[in-house]
């Protein structure tokens, strides 16, 4: 595929993706891929690489004499990180950040009671690096810099955990934490206690304190579901 081939195939997926995720196109809809390279003034390869990027997450099944027929939701894969995008970004963000939200918190403070017991210095190093640049961007309205660090701080802690399963939902968390943050379900500068927690954290996971870890760590957890009460109810 060329780059210019790449690039309209990331076009087709950015408003086929959200189209499907948001109801636009409900499930038993029927989508032919000649009419939509037609809308999408693409060649029938670019369509159809676009439809087997789709197939691949669930969202749509296609067959010949058929036409491309878009899948029920139970049925999408919701951990690929392009639909928690698409999602987030629909009507449905709420829902969304609620379900996802309650999975890190089953998830994460697990993963930060394994990192006491398995982080590298460097990843405790990491660690710090990323509380502290939290810290310094958590003020002066600086959101889009604080998710940087904060999205780094949850990947090392997932990586430094030694579970492999956890360390692959890494993704899953950016776009989270980039979800929030790009659909304004954050306050202005992000709450001082949730700041210093990260902190904690880090120090916790350095010292070896796996159940120290793993408590503050949820504590950060039952603070963002808190958020969501306020900011996406």
């Amino acid at each position: 595929m060329t780059t210019q081939d790449r690039g309209l195939h990331a076009r087709v997926l950015d408003s086929l993706g959200p189209a499907i995720t948001s109801g636009e196109y409900p499930a038993g809809s029927v989508l032919r891929t000649d009419e939509l390279a037609q809308r999408f003034e693409v060649s029938r390869s670019v369509m159809r690489e676009a439809v087997r990027v789709l197939e691949s997450m669930n969202l749509v099944t296609s067959r010949r004499r058929v036409g491309v027929t878009v899948l029920p939701a139970p049925e999408w894969n919701v951990y690929d990180p392009r639909v928690i995008r698409w999602r987030l970004a629909g009507t449905d963000r709420p829902r969304q950040l609620r379900s996802l939200t309650v999975l890190r918190s089953a998830v994460e403070p697990v993963a930060a009671g394994l990192a006491a017991r398995h982080a590298t210095a460097e990843q405790c190093a990491r660690l710090t690096e990323c509380a502290l640049g939290m810290v310094a961007t958590s003020r002066g309205q600086q959101l889009e810099k604080y998710l940087i660090h904060d999205i780094e701080f949850h990947r090392t802690v997932l990586n430094a955990s030694g579970n492999e399963m956890f360390a692959h939902l890494g993704d899953l968390v950016a776009e989270v934490l980039s979800g929030r943050t790009h659909h304004q379900v954050m306050f202005e500068d992000p709450d001082p206690a949730a700041v210093t927690l990260h902190v904690r954290v880090a120090d916790a996971v350095r010292e070896g304190d796996a159940a120290r870890a793993e408590s503050l760590t949820r504590e950060i957890a039952e603070g963002a579901l808190q958020e969501l009460d306020i900011l996406a109810p």
